[in-house]
């Protein structure tokens, strides 16, 4: 009887909601095992960055593997002090009575009166606090398991296993450097997954992309590339010499083999309500085929692939045209017509770009268009695009909007204007047969840069792009990519 009692709370996950848990204990041994986990010692997973899509992977985990606490540790970290606004916990207090499971949780965990407290203005809630609830401040209205919350950086990420990268790509090169400082005395090398979407342009030696996960590659001790340390007389000359040659591989920053980005066309909150979606790890062969099967669930399929930075890059891509679509799906009433004319142009742009930066871009096609058209539907870049149109926001407000976290395709269109703006990358012109920069076939984008970068125009300049007379037909653009030779590997870093 003892036995069915235990065995029955082992197949209940941390929200309260039961789960097969067939076949995951087996899974995380595996992992263990492949990462030299002995007995006793956790294998540890800390998030860095709390936002939607970051709350809810760790959520996901804590659901399926946080039973076996004597074998996985999962925790999260975000930084301490973002306060939360009145008017976002009267809301959080309404969402919290509209679920009965989630009061009865908050009440069993004393929990409840302080949500009571805020709702009256007596007292002030902050990010880190509710998070530790189940409250995610860029998602108040799915409610996620509880979530063990670490506010210190460094005590977050110093022994930590596997790393999972929540940050939007305009954070992840600061906060990286900081973490590297935190791995100087470290003697294993960690695995990081990155779910972030975004780039940053450099254009020396040559113009190319910068992505997430080779921002984390470069993150290194730059400012004191010493290896300092004591050896007790216990310790072999072979152990030294080991120590020392870990620490100086780790001081070089992470091998590239060890990062993996994670994503797809999915909806954070939608995931974590079990709706069924699909992902792709991209990676070195070596990791992202054991984590592909220890993160896959029946209602979350994540399949492998070894193209880590391309898929890095569409990820970013698509955030680009989603602002635009929402700005003519406002400006236009949600005209089905209008939609259309506008998705017909921004996919002819992808594709141009695409064979820029990927030498089979026929294999990117069916994963882009997805992405593209989930953002399009509800994502927070599209959804920014329409506030921006209606004047309930403005560029003053900057690109990190309360409720929502980072704009990320604010960023992006930057990036990839002054991109393909380099006259080093110069293509033939349809009209003129003339050499061009790339982004002069990319008239969207350009209307999307003068909208959002320059400010010069306002959102209403998309629908004159889209009217514009002398606008070339998005077949030609896509012919012309097809049957030229545009393939720039610099563009990515390669060689």
């Amino acid at each position: 009887m003892v036995g069915s009692i235990d065995t029955l709370h082992r197949s209940l996950n941390s929200n309260g909601s039961f789960y097969n848990c067939n076949g995951l204990e087996e899974k995380l041994d595996e992992l263990r095992h492949l990462l030299c986990k002995s007995d006793g010692d956790p294998l540890r997973i800390v998030s860095v960055g709390a936002g939607a899509w970051g709350s809810v992977f760790t959520a996901l985990l804590q659901d399926s593997y946080g039973q076996f606490r004597d074998k996985v540790q999962i925790r999260i970290w975000r930084r301490p002090g973002r306060a939360v606004d009145r008017a976002t916990a009267e809301h959080l207090f309404e969402v919290i009575n509209s679920r009965e499971d989630v009061l009865r949780r908050l009440i069993r965990r004393c929990a409840y009166l302080k949500y009571v407290e805020a709702r009256l203005g007596d007292r002030t809630l902050f990010a880190d606090e509710i998070l530790k609830d189940g409250f995610c401040l860029n998602m108040i209205d799915t409610p996620l398991c509880p979530l063990k919350v670490v506010t210190n950086l460094q005590e977050a990420v110093w022994d930590a296993d596997i790393v999972v990268n929540g940050l939007p790509s305009t954070e992840t090169r600061d906060v990286f450097q900081e973490i590297s400082n935190y791995w100087k005395e470290r003697i294993t090398v960690p695995i990081i997954i990155s779910l972030s979407k975004g780039i940053e342009a450099a254009l020396q030696p040559l113009p190319h992309i910068i992505t997430p996960t080779q921002m984390i590659n470069r993150a290194n001790h730059t400012t004191d590339s010493r290896v300092g340390f004591s050896v007790s007389s216990q310790v072999t000359l072979l152990s030294a010499l080991f120590l020392s040659f870990m620490r100086m591989f780790l001081a070089a920053g992470v091998p590239i083999e060890n990062i993996l980005y994670l994503g797809g066309p999915n909806i954070a909150s939608e995931i974590y309500n079990k709706e069924y979606a699909n992902a792709r790890i991209c990676g070195a062969e070596q990791w992202r085929k054991p984590l592909a099967k220890f993160l896959r669930q029946p209602h979350f399929i994540v399949w492998d692939n070894s193209d880590l930075v391309t898929h890095e890059v569409m990820g970013g891509l698509k955030n680009v045209y989603a602002i635009g679509a929402g700005m003519v799906a406002a400006l236009t009433k949600e005209s089905a017509t209008s939609k259309s004319v506008y998705f017909a142009h921004c996919t002819s742009e992808m594709i141009f770009i695409t064979h820029l930066l990927a030498e089979e871009p026929e294999k990117l096609a069916g994963p882009l268009l997805a992405d593209t058209y989930v953002t399009l539907l509800k994502g927070r870049n599209a959804w920014y695009g329409q506030m921006l149109a209606k004047g309930e926001l403005s560029r003053d407000m900057g690109d990190s909007i309360s409720g929502k976290g980072m704009i990320q395709g604010v960023s992006a269109v930057g990036a990839f204007y002054e991109l393909l703006s380099q006259s080093s990358l110069s293509v033939l012109h349809p009209d003129g047969n003339k050499p061009v920069a790339p982004v002069e076939l990319c008239p969207l984008l350009k209307t999307l840069y003068k909208i959002l970068i320059t400010r010069e125009k306002t959102a209403e300049a998309i629908l004159q792009a889209l009217r514009d007379e002398t606008l070339n037909d998005p077949r030609e653009r896509i012919e012309i990519a097809q049957t030229h030779a545009f393939y720039k590997p610099s563009l990515l870093g390669q060689p």
